[in-house]
């Protein structure tokens, strides 16, 4: 189903805008009402303006937010587990605890840890009102961001930022760009279209299936289709040489890597509802 699904259709930032807005999207079909009532709730407390308010802008709030000055929160946004050397607690700092509200720190943290953190405080009674904003709009991306393959695995070339890909003519890129945004522009450019393409193939078995297990799984996941997918490329060499020759995608490439964009949406999609469902189900946010 998946794979019909793809070839048919014709640090970095994690999926990019429509990516993340895809996972959004997807996330809201599958709220509950009492859940979307209380996530339209605490949108209304936000005042930012980083980006527009609405459920999908705010996605992306958390890229925004980090290139707005705050690089203290960039290694949240991934977990590099090296290919050579598959070590989860090596690459996530060995799990630092909690001091004080999550968005505060520390810097050196990564988001198998970050997702459970902000997942508790979205659901304490004892949060405060902005940390509990904050929560959902990390909690919305971070999810996101650990179902793209690259933010999960590194092969000492920075999650594969350094590898430059021949994308036909002059154009090139990057490996990691190219998982980011290149192959779910393929897929369809328009996140709500593309999101209600994917809502009409999940399934009640997909559904139940996706929403088991934890963010550490998830990585594992993603570190996973990262290798046998991603890094199936037998030219490039571990290391960061960004003045190599640009790579040219093997063929069956582009249509694999289709395949599993496509299912790592969908994938991140359902676990961001299970996940908004379960935190604020028996929580009182005051309108």
């Amino acid at each position: 189903m998946i794979l019909g699904l793809a070839t048919t259709s014709s640090q970095a930032l994690a999926w990019g805008r429509e990516g993340h807005q895809v996972v959004a999207a997807l996330a809201w079909d599958y709220l509950t009402p009492d859940v979307r009532q209380k996530v339209d709730l605490l949108l209304k407390q936000d005042k930012d303006t980083l980006t527009q308010p609405d459920f999908l802008s705010r996605s992306t709030w958390a890229d925004t937010w980090r290139s707005a000055g705050h690089k203290e929160t960039g290694e949240w946004h991934f977990v590099d587990i090296e290919l050579d050397h598959p070590d989860l607690p090596q690459a996530c700092y060995n799990f630092p605890a909690q001091n004080g509200p999550a968005s505060a720190g520390p810097a050196k943290d990564c988001a198998v840890n970050k997702i459970p953190q902000f997942a508790k405080e979205l659901s304490a009674p004892d949060t405060s009102p902005a940390e509990r904003v904050l929560a959902l709009k990390y909690l919305v991306h971070f999810v996101g961001d650990l179902h793209q393959p690259l933010h999960a695995a590194d092969n000492h070339d920075k999650g594969g930022n350094c590898v430059r890909l021949a994308l036909g003519g002059p154009r090139t890129t990057n490996l990691h760009s190219y998982w980011d945004t290149a192959v779910v522009s393929e897929l369809d450019p328009n996140p709500k279209s593309l999101s209600d393409t994917l809502f009409m193939h999940i399934t009640y078995d997909d559904k139940q299936a996706w929403q088991q297990g934890t963010p550490s799984d998830w990585a594992q996941e993603s570190f996973g289709l990262a290798r046998d997918y991603a890094y199936h490329l037998t030219t490039v060499k571990a290391g960061c040489d960004t003045d190599s020759a640009p790579v040219e995608l093997p063929a069956g490439y582009d249509a694999a890597a289709q395949t599993v964009v496509t299912q790592q949406l969908m994938k991140a999609g359902v676990r961001l509802a299970y996940l908004l469902n379960t935190a604020l189900a028996d929580v009182q946010i005051s309108k």
